[in-house]
């Protein structure tokens, strides 16, 4: 029983005797600290929620997957724009809210998950079953509101090293204080890095700031990638906001914590 209740609280991110020090929580952050690169960052998408901090590196990217469909689609317009071919899934619309027609893109009704059914398809299913060159250059963008952590695991090596851009926004950050979330997003995050660069973070004004132990943690914050063999210069970033950040909502601005990224 006494496990049982830890477990639920977990969920609610109350920590019961199993919390992350905070030595390790500060090195998990430094992991992440954005990096400038050879390409300059532009923004796709509405000066609001929905648009994203991206590398001007989107040239012969054949397509823009994007689980997570929101009431605004100006970013998959953007990238159609770009010619590349867009995919969107969502199990929770009858269609996306896209100015193009409708044979001009491809929309799955289903949620991204960690097995195939009628209601869930994960992501290395999803593409493959796409008719694109199985060699080309692919971006990701996802808003899947949490779910996010458990695909991430199951897309194969393959298909991550397929994906030149990554765009996400993570949920629950503040739960890396519990231990097993803070396992699985390590797990998530050491990942991407393995194959991308952490290039942007940008957090979401709408859940604002989390403080433990003196850390501040974005409830909700964008984070944009890239992948290592398109870099040939690398160095910190330490300017933050960007001055093409922009907040999601109306309401009180956040900005992105020092802790998250290199002091000039």
């Amino acid at each position: 029983m006494k496990g049982f209740l830890k477990f639920l609280f977990s969920l609610f991110g109350i920590n019961i005797g199993h919390s992350v020090s905070k030595e390790e929580v500060v090195l998990f952050i430094k992991d992440l600290w954005p990096q400038n690169t050879n390409f300059e960052l532009i923004r796709l998408g509405p000066k609001s929620d929905g648009g994203y901090l991206v590398p001007n590196d989107l040239d012969n990217i054949e397509a823009c997957f994007s689980p997570g469909v929101d009431l605004i689609s100006d970013f998959e317009l953007e990238c159609y724009n770009r010619g590349m071919q867009i995919f969107l899934a969502d199990k929770s619309v009858d269609k996306p809210n896209l100015k193009i027609a409708d044979e001009e893109y491809h929309f799955t009704k289903k949620f991204i998950g960690t097995i195939n059914n009628e209601d869930l398809i994960t992501i290395d299913h999803w593409i493959s079953s796409a008719k694109i060159d199985a060699k080309s250059d692919l971006l990701l963008q996802m808003d899947i509101e949490g779910h996010e952590y458990s695909s991430l695991l199951t897309i194969s090596h393959t298909l991550m090293k397929r994906f030149r851009i990554i765009v996400i926004e993570f949920h629950d950050l503040n739960k890396i204080w519990n231990k097993e979330f803070f396992r699985l997003a390590q797990s998530v995050f050491l990942k991407i890095l393995d194959t991308h660069v952490c290039v942007h973070i940008h957090p979401n004004n709408c859940c604002g700031m989390d403080v433990q132990k003196g850390i501040e943690i974005p409830r909700v914050a964008e984070f944009t990638f890239l992948r290592k063999d398109r870099i040939t210069s690398l160095s910190n970033s330490t300017k933050f906001p960007h001055n093409l950040d922009f907040d999601n909502i109306d309401g009180k601005s956040i900005d992105l914590p020092k802790i998250w990224y290199k002091q000039s």
